[in-house]
């Protein structure tokens, strides 16, 4: 195939991706990310707005603050990490809450010290949360998290929402992927060509 052609579909495809009319932003901060992390957070805060506006749900934390909790998680942060990050580290238990309220689990959220099935019977029993945890041997603020957690599993409130913030995040697994690509293909020259130029992708 011809070399100016490969560049020409290349750099549509970049375009299309940006979701965007224009592509005249400085090429130092294109390379590397196709869609600005910052625009990626604000759009995830955006919907986590809407989520804590129509009362799905009940956190201290900001918007923008579950946005960049959604992203550190993504990037394999945990929880203290995670809480760091927004600032302070005492967070990581509303960290915690809000994740598994997101349904964003890991591993050790299933991982309890007796048989599932058997703490579910319990809680569907009508025991108190205090006979509960006494006959597990586990304390009332351990019970409540894993209860949380299962709580959450099968909620289908925040679905919609949630699948919303996944194509969110695939969009930018899928610039990053595709920024890779053309460097590896050597056509970043290529694509700082477009760096004053309009190019219509409507």
């Amino acid at each position: 195939m011809d070399e100016d052609k490969r560049k020409k579909q290349l750099l549509e495809l970049f375009a299309t991706i940006t979701n965007k009319t224009k592509i005249v932003e400085p090429m130092k901060k294109i390379h590397g990310s196709l869609r600005d992390r910052d625009a990626i957070e604000r759009e995830i805060a955006l919907i986590m707005r809407e989520i804590l506006d129509k009362g799905y749900f009940k956190t201290k934390l900001t918007p923008r603050q579950l946005a960049r909790l959604v992203m550190a998680f993504h990037d394999n942060k945990n929880d203290t990490e995670i809480a760091r990050s927004l600032g302070d580290e005492k967070l990581s238990k509303t960290v915690a809450r809000a994740r598994v309220r997101m349904k964003l689990f890991r591993d050790l959220d299933f991982k309890m010290p007796f048989d599932r099935e058997k703490l579910e019977e319990l809680i569907e029993s009508g025991k108190t949360m205090k006979d509960v945890s006494e006959e597990l041997g586990i304390s009332p603020s351990t019970l409540r998290e894993y209860r949380h957690v299962l709580e959450e599993v099968d909620d289908p409130i925040l679905d919609p929402y949630l699948q919303r913030i996944s194509d969110v995040m695939e969009d930018r697994d899928l610039s990053e992927q595709m920024t890779k690509g053309l460097a590896q293909d050597g056509l970043t020259e290529a694509i700082d060509i477009t760096e004053a130029e309009l190019i219509d992708v409507t």
